[in-house]
């Protein structure tokens, strides 16, 4: 290695020091995002530093690890070789963000303005490029597709999924699931927006995952079962039900023509602005439920919503759906559907190829 290049090495160990030591000066509500400013900063050194020269290149893996060394040295933990190279991805996926840091850096000294300027806007409630911890940008930065990386940014900045909760909905193919129950012209939403709600199929995902609930695929069991299990794990089921709903109900009990019905589970959007039934189904579906989940609905809808709430939703959810029978037995109309659960994580792979097949399938 030439004294230039050990001259340049210098001045990036300096900058990513100086980096460091102004974010560790930053305490409060505003520490994890100068510790994402601050990585985003080193990595786009980084990146730099190798875009010097062919050469540069050649010793890029050696750079790493001699700032990481050179890092630990001077702060401790949290600059592992691993993690020193996650910031020069994070640079790397989210280079297109750079044009929001409005700074000046004069040409001869390093400015910490980037932190410094993203600070204050956070502070005045300006726009910022990032808005989620360290952690969860490096779960987001695995994500290939952009707009799936999108979706799952803005719905944990939206929703303030904490990172364990951002893993699960990842993991259990939200985007995709949640996709494949809207119109297609409606899928980039999800990207810009995250979840909106605007009609009742907007609640909707195929398939609903309930793996937090435990249960054994393999094994014989009731509706009962499958309701107490849901009732004993009602917020991971809330997450999984999505943005309003409020639980209301278990066995819900009404009276007409002095025969008690009862609805296994009532919640109520309070987005949609209305009643959410749900029935579960352990054996095949038949029309029977069908016409069933048709009375409850149309009981709710003539003695419980009052005028100002939009029409109930029933939807039931079945080991396996049948989409067909639903289209025969129900008007075009009806605000009822069937769905289907499943007791474990999908494979993501193949879901990931059944949505591509969905998205190119003619219209």
């Amino acid at each position: 290695m030439s004294n230039n290049e050990l001259v340049n090495l210098d001045e990036l160990f300096y900058r990513s020091k100086e980096i460091v030591r102004a974010a560790r000066e930053i305490t409060g509500t505003v520490a994890n995002l100068t510790t994402v400013i601050s990585n985003y900063e080193i990595g786009r050194y980084l990146v730099e530093e190798e875009q010097k020269g062919e050469s540069r290149a050649k010793y890029g893996k050696r750079i790493l690890d001699e700032l990481s060394d050179f890092l630990t040295k001077e702060f401790g933990k949290g600059f592992s070789r691993t993690n020193v190279a996650s910031m020069r991805k994070f640079y790397l996926v989210y280079k297109d963000r750079e044009e929001q840091f409005k700074y000046l850096k004069p040409s001869n000294e390093l400015s910490m303005t980037p932190i410094v300027q993203t600070v204050s806007a956070q502070s005045e409630n300006k726009k910022i490029p990032f808005q989620l911890s360290w952690s969860h940008y490096q779960v987001l930065m695995r994500i290939e597709n952009v707009d799936e990386r999108n979706f799952y940014e803005k719905e944990a900045v939206l929703s303030n999924w904490d990172v364990r909760t951002l893993k699960r909905q990842y993991n259990s193919s939200l985007y995709e699931r949640l996709a494949m129950s809207r119109e297609k012209e409606r899928v980039l939403e999800l990207a810009n927006d995250g979840i909106t709600l605007y009609k009742p199929q907007d609640v909707l995902k195929s398939p609903f995952v309930l793996e937090f609930l435990g249960m054994d695929v393999k094994a014989a069991y009731q509706e009962s079962d499958l309701e107490s299990a849901i009732i004993g794990k009602l917020q991971n089921f809330l997450l999984e039900l999505g943005k309003g709903f409020l639980f209301e109900a278990r066995q819900k009990r009404f009276t007409f023509n002095e025969k008690n019905f009862f609805v296994d589970l009532v919640f109520y959007n309070r987005l949609l602005k209305c009643y959410v039934l749900i029935d579960l189904k352990v054996d095949e579906l038949t029309h029977q439920d069908l016409g069933q989940m048709q009375m409850y609905v149309n009981y709710y809808d003539r003695y419980i919503k009052t005028n100002d709430e939009n029409p109930t939703v029933g939807i039931l959810l079945c080991k396996d759906s049948d989409e067909a029978l639903v289209e025969l037995t129900l008007p075009a109309e009806a605000n009822i559907y069937a769905k289907e659960y499943k007791l474990y994580l999908p494979n993501k792979q193949v879901l990931q190829e059944k949505f591509k097949e969905w998205l190119e399938e003619e219209q």
